[in-house]
């Protein structure tokens, strides 16, 4: 493994710890573009590299005590439905489509990364918007291969009044369940480099267990704003070389 592909699984890992998911946006543009996959290739690798990390930072979280099961599940059961129809779609798109729709993704999450995360009060429909928030992440990780994590982090600290710890570690758990359901749609239509695919989940497994653990001692703002700028500068360069 070069020292390039080292520091960018660490990257997205720790994106992953950091922010709930966030890292996993970056690993289609970095898989297209630094190691010249094609656009499926990129999306199906990513989706199990972002299913492998989320699943270990998920049981970092449940061994911490961070993870809030129920909420977990409100979100996560319709995620896998989005993701699957998600899936079915993303399968079919031309590729020139599908890298522009994840220009588009990373833009939008740059603006949504950028506002502040506050809790939501009083007692609107919150389980109703959990469930569309679910649904909506698990069709984006479907069809262009992102986790999803800043649609649903924002949602769990506003619609779930969760703290940014706990929504990040039940963020993850959503995007592994999402990741494992749109998987299927993509086997048979491209393939996996598993010598490249394999240690670079791996070291993002880890990177995402370690972001999650020091998370809590970094100012999330600062972290938030830092990667909405990183998102702005991909997501023009992917739509300048689509």
């Amino acid at each position: 493994m070069t020292f390039t592909a080292l520091a960018l699984a660490l990257a997205v890992g720790f994106g992953m710890g950091l922010l709930g998911g966030g890292g996993s946006i970056v690993a289609v543009p970095i898989l297209t573009f630094a190691f010249g996959f094609t656009p499926k290739d990129a999306v199906l690798s990513s989706l199990v590299i972002v299913g492998l990390a989320a699943a270990a930072g998920t049981a970092s979280g449940l061994a911490r005590g961070v993870l809030r099961l129920r909420t977990a599940l409100i979100v996560g059961l319709p995620a896998i439905g989005g993701a699957a129809i998600g899936g079915a779609v993303g399968a079919r798109l031309d590729d020139r489509t599908q890298l522009m729709m994840l220009a588009a993704t990373m833009i939008a999450a740059a603006a949504v990364m950028a506002r502040p995360r506050r809790a939501r009060a009083g007692r609107s429909p919150r389980a109703l918007m959990l469930v569309l928030t679910g649904v909506g992440a698990g069709t984006l990780t479907g069809v262009v291969g992102v986790g999803g994590g800043f649609l649903l982090v924002p949602a769990l600290v506003a619609l779930a009044a969760l703290p940014i710890v706990e929504a990040s570690a039940t963020s993850l758990f959503v995007i592994t369940l999402s990741a494992a359901a749109a998987i299927p749609h993509y086997i048979g239509r491209t393939s996996l480099q598993w010598s490249l695919i394999g240690p670079f989940a791996v070291l993002a497994a880890a990177a995402t267990i370690a972001g999650g653990m020091i998370a809590p001692r970094l100012p999330p703002r600062l972290l938030q704003q830092a990667f909405a700028v990183t998102l702005v500068i991909l997501g023009s360069y992917v739509l300048l070389k689509t």
